[in-house]
């Protein structure tokens, strides 16, 4: 008995699962409507399924849709997982083993010279045009409208500096103090 209550309650939810096909004695009519409406119950179902925690609107719009949701997604496994390599890459090079960004850097652009230069040597022994390296110049006038400023920048920071070591200011010197407390510091100590 208990068998065969067990078994009929696992025909039901596998009847709620399939559409709701049951060989019981109903009439045809009775039939239709327990399959549509069973057909409506899953697919309420489907619908909750792919909406966490019953929202309206699926993750991959809630994320904003297009290539930046299918990353977070991982719709395109190799992509999510390239842009995963190179975020663990980078965390690793400059976390755990005290890389600098300076240093890496200046590390990549001497490997990009090494590298077009054996290119453009290698180019001779094996019948290819060497690369094509556009001449860069920096025009004369922006590098001296740059230098002017960044001297007018510096000349007035150090007067700056100058009225507040003379005493002149106290309301700059107090700012500078309260912002720069390692300076303040390093002046106390210097006076002992």
């Amino acid at each position: 008995m208990a068998e065969h209550k067990e078994e009929s309650v696992m025909d039901k939810i596998s009847d709620k699962f399939h559409g709701g096909d049951s060989s019981s004695s109903d009439s045809d009519d009775e039939k239709k409507k327990g399959s549509s409406s069973a057909a409506a119950s899953a697919e309420a179902v489907k619908a909750k399924i792919y909406r966490l925690f019953g929202r309206e609107r699926p993750v991959h719009s809630v994320l904003g849709g297009g290539k930046p949701a299918d990353l977070v997604l991982w719709r395109n496994k190799k992509i999510s997982g390239g842009v995963l390599a190179g975020a663990t890459t980078i965390w690793l090079l400059f976390e755990v083993m005290e890389y600098h960004l300076l240093t890496l850097v200046c590390h990549c652009l001497i490997l990009s010279l090494a590298i077009i230069f054996l290119w453009s040597n290698a180019s001779t022994f094996i019948n290819k045009s060497p690369p094509n390296i556009p001449e860069v110049k920096i025009p004369e006038d922006a590098a001296v409208n740059v230098a002017l400023t960044l001297r007018y920048e510096i000349n007035r920071g150090f007067a700056t500096l100058r009225e507040i070591g003379h005493g002149r200011d106290l309301k700059k010197f107090l700012i500078v103090c309260l912002l720069f407390p390692w300076t303040f510091c390093s002046q106390c100590l210097g006076m002992c």
